[in-house]
C-alpha cells in the first residue's frame, strides 16, 4: 500500500497502531476516540509526528524511520 496515497486519517490510525506502553496506550486510545469523531485536524501525518514527538520524544527511532519511509512511496 502507498502511504502516500493514503487518506491522512487512515495514516495517523497505522501509527497509532504501533504504540504501546501504558501511557502510550491511554494517548492512543484518546487520540483514535477524537480521530473518530473527527477533532482531529492534520494537515499530514507529518504534523501528527510532530505532535508524538512533543509528547513523547523521539521514541522508537526505527519506527520512526519506517513511517517516514512509508510517507516517501
Amino acid at each position: 500500500m502507498r502511504m502516500k496515497e493514503t487518506p491522512v486519517k487512515e495514516q495517523i490510525q497505522w501509527v497509532l497502531l504501533y504504540m504501546q506502553g501504558k501511557l502510550a496506550d491511554i494517548w492512543k486510545e484518546n487520540m483514535l476516540e477524537n480521530l473518530e469523531k473527527g477533532l482531529l485536524k492534520y494537515e499530514n501525518v507529518g504534523e501528527f509526528l510532530a505532535d508524538i514527538r512533543k509528547e513523547f520524544g523521539e521514541g522508537d527511532k526505527e519506527l520512526v524511520k519506517v513511517v517516514e519511509l512509508r510517507r516517501l512511496e
